[in-house]
């Protein structure tokens, strides 16, 4: 009975190889070396590459019908691991989309369903990720606890300096005047307010679904003494009723990745009703090139689910309906792999406290996580901008954005 178990794993194990085999055959672009578990290599798509998946045991998940998530999922469990640059695998799969895209059907289905979650799962994905513990990001992140794209004005920056960097940046872009009204939507720990309101003297209310972001910044704002000046809601920014609040400027850093697809209108329409006329926004958030690329199902299920990364130009034409005008965009893409760097190497430096925290899984998932993202926005179409527009027009704006760099 041992022999006849043995025999039928190696049929098993060699039908796993072949239909590898057939997958990566396909690659048109690029090479990619395998070395299987059964010790052999073969160099598929061009030759002399420098990339190689190694794989340690068959794998024991469906790799046809999402090789992305597959192998995510492999690498995450140890039973899969790579040698060469990170940036090199990801062009050679933004270059192949015929062989690793997700089955094309499941992708179209999960799109169209994009952007209908409900509220109530809205704030789960959001706790999903946000509240793993302030004591876990505080590891990894600056002492701001800033999680989103820094600005390096120098390449030798320290993350807390490229991250107040980006806080200044972006207040100088709203052109913020004392006894104005800001609204930060998704506003994190909080320290982008709590500039606002000391640098500016304006009057300030932060929303966040994440209950760890909501205690933490509660803290903050009260050992500072400004609860007469900030108030924090956990909330959904949907909620918010446009009859009891009308903003002067609203902010909006890192969270529209998270309002999916089909909202997108919805959160203009939002931020229209509850800004006044000539009334400046700012929308920091992740983009891509198109809106047809196929999704990350690895990081939709185990890092960020429900997010979905919008195009830039699905953003740019939706701004006409909601009489918003484009004032200012501009591209941080290179500032966000740096950013991710510098996160990638405060987390090793804590990998034991981690994994005390949690395991060596999720110790490998969070840094392929953040080497991926890091990877993703050297060497794909994926981008960070920042896009300032008013409602209506406004003529009282500077004439030039000198006053960004003084």
């Amino acid at each position: 009975m041992v022999g006849d178990f043995l025999m039928k794993l190696k049929g098993t194990s060699l039908l796993e190889k072949q239909i590898l085999n057939t997958i990566f055959g396909k690659i048109e672009h690029g090479s990619l070396g395998v070395r299987y578990w059964d010790g052999e290599e073969i160099a598929y798509g061009q030759p002399r590459g420098n990339i190689k998946l190694i794989l340690k045991t068959a794998p024991p998940f469906n790799f046809a019908n999402d090789p992305v998530l597959a192998m995510g999922e492999a690498y995450m469990s140890g039973d899969l691991d790579y040698e060469g640059q990170l940036e090199d695998f990801l062009r050679l799969l933004d270059s192949n989309p015929q062989v690793f895209a997700k089955n094309s059907v499941l992708t179209k289905t999960v799109q169209a369903m994009s952007g209908l979650t409900s509220r109530f799962q809205a704030k789960q994905n959001i706790q999903h990720h946000y509240d793993l513990g302030n004591d876990f990001f505080s590891l990894w992140l600056d002492k701001t606890m800033s999680y989103s794209c820094a600005y390096f004005k120098h390449p030798h920056d320290t993350l807390e300096q490229a991250q107040l960097q980006k806080i200044d940046y972006i207040l100088k872009k709203l052109n913020l005047k004392p006894g104005e009204t800001l609204l930060d939507i998704g506003c994190g720990w909080g320290w982008l307010i709590i500039k606002a309101v000391q640098t500016y003297g304006v009057k300030a209310v932060g929303i966040t679904l994440s209950e760890e972001q909501f205690q933490k910044s509660q803290q903050r704002i009260a050992s500072l003494n400004l609860t007469d000046q900030i108030t924090v809601k956990l909330l959904n920014y949907l909620d918010l009723d446009e009859k009891t609040y009308c903003f002067d400027k609203i902010v909006s850093v890192g969270m529209f990745e998270h309002v999916g697809k089909k909202n997108i209108p919805k959160y203009l329409e939002k931020v229209s009703s509850l800004l006044t006329p000539g009334g400046l926004s700012l929308l920091h958030t992740i983009t891509d090139t198109t809106e047809s690329k196929p999704e990350n199902s690895w990081i939709k299920k185990f890092i960020f689910p429900g997010g979905y990364v919008p195009s830039l130009r699905e953003v740019i034409w939706q701004l006409p309906e909601y009489d918003f005008h484009l004032l200012h965009g501009e591209s941080l893409r290179m500032h966000y792999a740096k950013t991710l760097d510098c996160w990638y190497h405060n987390f090793s430096d804590h990998i034991d406290t981690v994994k005390e925290k949690f395991d060596d899984q999720f110790v490998r998932m969070w840094s392929l996580y953040l080497q991926g993202c890091a990877a993703a926005f050297r060497a794909t179409g994926l981008d960070i901008h920042q896009l300032l527009f008013s409602k209506g027009l406004n003529n009282n704006l500077p004439l030039t954005y000198d006053h960004l760099h003084n």
